[in-house]
């Protein structure tokens, strides 16, 4: 039977589905991004849909979006405030690229670190382990 005809899913089948731990379901959960649908008999029956909205949620955590901000994210599909998903997104967006500006700054001391250890002599010590040694709050 494929997912497209099975109307509803066990917790476990969902989790499955969408390639996370039963745990993952839960915690999303707790945190309001997934609904706790009313037993049906014993079990807890899942709409195939939040196969999707699971994967959506790892997916933006894996760009970096906080469960707060996926949360949000979530709340705008709902609706259709295109503009706060941008915001949203932009803001994302704008703490990547600071990140990587760091990242560049620290890329840059450790190449020119490298290139001063190359010039030394071997008799000398290398500049990079007494740099990091002596500067270390140094940025």
């Amino acid at each position: 039977m494929t997912l497209e005809s099975m109307p509803t899913l066990t917790i476990g089948r969902l989790a499955r589905a969408a390639d996370v731990g039963v745990e993952t379901v839960r915690y999303y959960q707790e945190r309001r991004l997934l609904p706790v649908p009313s037993r049906v008999g014993s079990y807890r029956q899942y709409p195939t849909t939040l196969v999707e909205r699971i994967r959506f949620i790892k997916r933006a955590q894996e760009l970096g979006f906080t469960l707060k901000e996926v949360a949000s994210l979530l709340e705008l599909n709902d609706g259709t405030d295109r503009e706060r998903i941008r915001a949203i997104t932009r803001d994302r967006m704008a703490q990547i690229q600071a990140k990587l500006a760091d990242l560049k700054r620290m890329h840059q001391v450790l190449d020119h670190l490298v290139q001063e250890c190359e010039k030394t002599g071997s008799d000398s010590h290398c500049p990079i382990i007494e740099t990091l040694a002596s500067d270390t709050h140094h940025h």
